[in-house]
């Protein structure tokens, strides 16, 4: 079992003043949080219904009579000076008063519906309306210690697990069974749960990226995709294998071989200031050069935080540099349809000094 560890507490107070100047910057006077990710970011409370209202000098937090105890306790431990509101109505009236002063209301663009735009329309009649995006999570890209510490703990959960589950793909089990007891195994070994749908797909199922789990049994000499991840706290892990049962084809170790070697060279890519089209394309060009760059079919990786996936983006057309504090994930992979798939992914945290891998799992091919 993964032994229990003190993870570095989270500057979730210091937050809201970055975000605040990150408004300024896209023009706006005061923000209107309604993302649950982003709420959660900005006091701690993870509850399912709630916004926050971010203005030039408080923080406000609105959500239903289920939370009402949640809520404070959450954002008290979080350390968050802020006030909360409950209410089961619409809160027009509540949102009003504090938006008297404000001239210009940034609006998260990629979470609100068309019919609340009008409706904030009609609750902000003397204020203009600002469409945002990516405010709040471009803060979130740059993680503070107990962020990384939280991942890092996810992490080696995911390792534990993949350890204890693997030797399951020699005993001819299906793709459900192994997807199910490593799921299982997150819980028992001390994780919130699963980062995402966990992915076992085997032979040619192996060919679709995001193929899920079938009652497929595992057969000798396949190549078998394990993508997977836990979660701590709110905060996730990813990391893919690519594993066989006895010797593979010899094409499918080629495939193999490459992707291993690819993952390698964009792992190597990774530091402060290194433009991050580079990892995307010293993946690309490895797998190119043995032949199958058009069986490369996705980008090489993305941000990893409180979502899944989430910015910066890790792809030939990304135009920022990489920054101390991202965590990223490289995942070179080359599939090829009705026979094989081969991914290896790792998560890893960007520092001045290269990279800081979070998942350690072996990349062995063969599992017996």
């Amino acid at each position: 079992m993964t032994a229990a560890r003190s993870l570095a507490p989270m500057d979730v107070a210091g937050r809201a003043d970055r975000v605040r100047a990150a408004a300024v910057d896209a023009g706006c006077d005061a923000l209107m949080v309604v993302n649950v990710v982003n709420v959660r970011y900005l006091t701690g409370f993870t509850g399912s219904a709630g916004l926050v209202w971010l203005g030039p000098d408080e923080l406000v937090l609105v959500t239903d009579r289920r939370y009402a105890e949640q809520s404070e306790v959450e954002t008290g431990q979080a350390g968050v000076d802020m006030r909360i509101e409950i209410t089961n109505d619409a809160p027009k009236e509540i949102l009003a008063a504090v938006a008297a002063e404000v001239g210009r209301i940034g609006l998260e663009a990629g979470s609100v519906s068309w019919a609340d735009q009008r409706k904030y329309d009609e609750w902000f009649d003397a204020a203009e309306l600002v469409p945002t995006a990516g405010v709040v999570e471009r803060c979130r890209q740059i993680k503070d210690d107990g962020e990384i510490d939280r991942m890092a703990a996810a992490a080696a959960i995911a390792d534990d697990a993949l350890a204890e589950v693997r030797p399951m793909l020699a005993d001819g089990a299906t793709e459900k069974e192994v997807a199910l007891a490593l799921d299982t195994a997150f819980r028992r070994l001390g994780a919130d749960g699963s980062a995402f749908p966990t992915i076992v797909a085997s032979g040619p199922n192996a060919a679709l990226p995001h193929k899920r789990p079938t009652d497929r049994p595992i057969e000798p000499g396949e190549l078998v995709i394990v993508d997977m991840g836990a979660v701590i706290d709110g905060y996730r892990s990813d990391m893919t294998r690519t594993m066989a049962v006895g010797q593979p084809d010899p094409e499918a170790q080629r495939v193999f071989d490459t992707v291993r070697d690819a993952q390698q060279l964009g792992v190597e890519q990774v530091a402060a200031g290194r433009p991050i089209s580079e990892v995307d394309k010293a993946c690309r060009d490895r797998i190119g050069a043995d032949g199958w760059g058009d069986a490369f079919v996705h980008g090489t990786g993305h941000g990893v935080g409180l979502d899944i996936h989430e910015q910066p983006w890790v792809r030939a057309t990304a135009t920022d540099t990489l920054e101390a504090g991202q965590v990223i994930t490289v995942e070179p992979g080359v599939y090829l349809p009705g026979f094989c798939g081969a991914r290896v992914e790792d998560t890893v945290v960007v520092t001045e000094d290269g990279p800081r891998r979070l998942t350690h799992s072996p990349k062995d091919l063969e599992v017996v």
